[in-house]
């Protein structure tokens, strides 16, 4: 979650840090946390230490600086260390430094610019602590880092590209910390309280903190509840007694079947998918299931959007009962958008309920459609009008399964993608303009696109499950995109989702642009970098279009956002700035939509 807050780590004050808190608030965190540590992550600059040292002082915890402790251990400053023996051993180092401190008791820790990056102490974070992401725009961390000498990975030609190029990197990485706050200029108090409230709020939304004690957070993990492939990337969806881990990474569908059985032991399990999937991925699936002893039946509809129907569902709520699933056992959505949603949706009415894993086969689905608990069918009047909101018990997301896909599916789960730069991550984007070139390539920063995406959409839902608020900003773009879709019947040979979902980001740019929310350049880039990838970005984009403004506007009242007979929309100020528009008068939708077919 994000506070903008203005906070200057270089600003000093003298008041007593104690009387920030008072000692009711205080005590309330410290039960909340439950032995757990505070652990400060961020570039450099970005005011780790000086908070972390003041936020110490108001919770009566010890504070711990990780670079401190590592030049203490070596009997030399960080800059020594670089020079003698180079980043690889610092960070080996670093990485054992802090385990020791994260296993020495209760503390708040402020870590080095690059600790984060490392995945076992991400982990090793995750396992005996809360992580707070302080985020700081580069002018912010620039400024206050020229002030300081001794920042090794500073010491090149162009100090100011390497810090940008440093955010890049990180800020995809440090977006998983469990918190994250805006480090702006300002006072410290401001800072410090900033991350008070957050704690106060937030830390009910990570329900590990209330059933574990102290002791059982230093100990290993029971191999019973441990993920069979501990390679994957885990993002958790923090809902209470309903959490759930979405795993990233390769080779998950081979073990899904192990992975099944240890959170579902002796289930049985109803395998919804289309042709398309069950030709390239069931028989992997099923032999998973059969080397776990897990019975289990397949159900194969019609591959594409036409199968999210009252016909299809009530053909595999029959399915289903006739393979002799009980409440306890597992319905497995193996496929794309369609299939997830279909299945959540039969699972969240079969004998009022049943538990299910979702299987996600292309990047739209693993990046937004299985995450969430949005399980819908379609309306003649309307997409995903009926449904209900169920959240899954896993989530596997196999980047292999992804090799499968065709340029244009791929294309269109990228439009998912973008959208949570745009949303609220704009170095994300950033990130996404560097490298989308090997996200297509479908290498390693495909998985990091994944996880950043997905522990997007976690922080979201974990805050508005059931779109109560802020969860409404993932629908950037789908106003636009829903009524287009609607228009053209779901004929995904024209149209499909993601495809959509690009027209309408780029609409809802351009829309801001005309209401004076947001900066043309900045709708400029958006368009730029969605054409790039091969995305369409204009209503005309779509094959044989042949609907008035006034068809797409009637389509758009048909949105589930709509409220008392006014639009919503998800519009911009900017990159990452999206905000919810409410009550949007319909002329000036026509008129834009005019302005955009040329009539």
């Amino acid at each position: 979650m994000s506070e903008s807050i203005d906070a200057s780590p270089e600003e000093s004050h003298h008041q007593p840090v104690t009387e920030l808190v008072a000692p009711s608030r205080a005590a309330e965190i410290m039960r909340k946390l439950g032995g757990r540590s505070i652990v400060l992550v961020g570039m450099m600059g970005a005011g780790k230490t000086s908070i972390g040292k003041r936020l110490a002082a108001a919770l009566h915890l010890p504070f711990v600086d990780a670079d401190v402790e590592i030049e203490n251990a070596a009997g030399m400053t960080i800059a020594e260390i670089f020079a003698r023996h180079g980043e690889a051993y610092f960070r080996d180092g670093e990485r054992r430094v802090i385990a020791r401190i994260l296993g020495d008791g209760q503390r708040v820790l402020a870590t080095g610019g690059g600790a984060f990056m490392n995945a076992q102490t991400r982990e090793r974070i995750a396992d005996h602590g809360v992580s707070i992401w302080l985020k700081a725009d580069a002018d912010v961390l620039m400024r206050r880092v020229r002030k300081r000498p001794n920042r090794p990975l500073l010491h090149t030609r162009d100090p100011e590209q390497t810090l940008r190029n440093l955010i890049d990197e990180r800020y995809p990485v440090y977006a998983l910390a469990d918190f994250c706050l805006i480090s702006r200029e300002g006072p410290h108090d401001m800072m410090v309280e900033a991350v008070i409230e957050t704690l106060e709020r937030g830390l009910d939304t990570l329900p590990r903190l209330q059933h574990e004690s102290p002791a059982a957070m230093t100990s290993v993990a029971s191999p019973a509840l441990a993920p069979a492939r501990a390679d994957a990337t885990c993002v958790p969806v923090e809902l209470g007694a309903r959490r759930y881990d979405i795993l990233i990474g390769t080779d998950l569908l081979r073990h899904a079947g192990s992975e099944i059985a240890r959170i579902a032991p002796k289930s049985a399990c109803a395998i919804i998918t289309d042709e398309t999937v069950a030709r390239h991925h069931l028989p992997t699936l099923t032999a998973s299931l059969d080397a776990a002893g897990i019975r289990h039946a397949s159900i194969i509809i019609k591959p594409g959007e036409a199968s999210k129907c009252y016909e299809t569902f009530a053909d595999v709520c029959d399915d289903v009962i006739a393979a002799r699933m009980e409440r306890r056992d597992i319905i497995v959505a193996l496929g794309g958008g369609v299939v997830g949603d279909l299945a959540g949706f039969v699972a969240a009415t079969v004998r009022r309920g049943m538990r299910f894993v979702q299987i996600p086969t292309t990047v739209l689905s693993q990046v937004d459609s299985s995450v969430g608990g949005k399980t819908a069918i379609n309306s003649p009047h309307g997409k995903n009008l009926i449904g209900a909101f169920y959240q899954p018990s896993l989530v596997l997301a196999d980047t292999d399964v992804l090799a499968t896909l065709d340029p244009r599916e791929f294309r269109a789960g990228y439009a998912e993608v973008a959208k949570y730069g745009l949303i609220n991550d704009a170095p994300f984007f950033a990130w996404l303009e560097r490298h989308h070139a090997e996200v297509f390539a479908r290498g390693p920063a495909l998985a990091q696109a994944i996880a950043t995406s997905c522990h997007s959409k976690a922080s979201i839902v974990a805050r508005d499950e059931t779109e109560q608020g802020d969860r409404a900003l993932l629908n950037l773009g789908h106003t636009f995109g829903h009524a287009l879709e609607s228009l053209t019947h779901y004929e995904t040979a024209r149209l499909n989702h993601g495809e959509g979902v690009a027209i309408g980001v780029a609409c809802a740019h351009r829309f801001s642009v005309k209401l004076g929310h947001c900066a043309p350049e900045d709708a400029r880039r958006v368009e730029a970098h969605l054409k790039a990838v091969g995305l369409p970005t204009q209503i005309r984009d779509v094959p044989n279009w042949n609907f008035s403004a006034g068809q797409i506007l009637d389509a758009m009242y048909q949105d589930k956002k709509v409220e008392g007979g006014a639009l919503t929309f998800i519009l911009t100020h900017g990159i990452g700035q999206s905000f919810i528009a409410k009550g949007v008068a319909g002329e000036s939708v026509a008129s834009f939509l005019r302005e955009e077919l040329g009539t």
